[in-house]
């Protein structure tokens, strides 16, 4: 299977000294057990997580370290390197078992994994200061939303829960239906005393969210 990764390099302003390093951290152990970007992903992990929270200090220098937390799990998490790789079609480089059969799917964790691996393979080819210039370019709207980013609803009834009754809501799986590509999601949350609240997504992490939300409203904390 021929890729032209070097359209990729041209997307990210890059010219790879060693050619073979790309190639690796977009190869997926499925299509090569030995030769595979899993260490190079866990580089490239915290090659991220050092540029965002060095970013993060710079813009805001006064910020709570709380909420300060909550914009840097935003903006390292799996969604958000799933939303970089899809702006650069990442998917079009990717070596999977899938590749072998001519088959275009890439899994939405490995994509996403792929990208920290990329990462990684630029600090190692470039060094840490062009790393961290093409993590910037990548992330720039992504860091500019988190401007606007606040403490989610479900950490703030964890607090008023803990304040008011000194223990943490309750939240259950009600219900998990759909097809796997798109779920249902329905949990619910009760603090002491209370009923429960419902809420739906497409993750349990968001039904979660949604929940606690319902719940804040009815007990008037936004």
């Amino acid at each position: 299977m021929k890729i032209d990764y070097q359209t990729l390099e041209k997307k990210i302003k890059i010219d790879f000294k060693n050619k073979d390093l790309l190639i690796r951290s977009l190869t997926h152990k499925s299509f090569d057990k030995e030769k595979n970007n899993e260490k190079i992903e866990f580089l490239g992990d915290r090659v991220l997580g050092l540029v965002i929270a060095k970013k993060l200090l710079e813009i805001y220098p006064h910020e709570k370290e709380g909420i300060l937390d909550k914009k840097f799990a935003s903006l390292v998490n799996k969604k958000t390197c799933l939303d970089v790789a899809k702006d650069i079609g990442l998917q079009n480089y990717i070596l999977t078992f899938a590749s072998k059969r001519k088959k275009n799917f890439i899994e939405d964790k490995v994509l996403a994994d792929s990208c920290e691996a990329l990462i990684g393979s630029i600090y190692l080819d470039k060094g840490f200061n062009i790393a961290e210039k093409i993590i910037l370019d990548l992330w720039s709207d992504h860091i500019k939303k988190s401007e606007i980013t606040q403490i989610d609803a479900k950490t703030k009834l964890q607090e008023f829960s803990l304040k008011r009754f000194k223990k943490l809501p309750i939240y259950k799986l009600i219900s998990n239906t759909g097809p796997r590509h798109k779920p249902l999601i329905k949990v619910s949350v009760k603090l002491v005393d209370s009923k429960s609240y419902l809420g739906e997504g497409k993750s349990k992490k968001d039904a979660e969210q949604n929940a606690a939300i319902l719940c804040l409203k009815n007990i008037k904390k936004l």
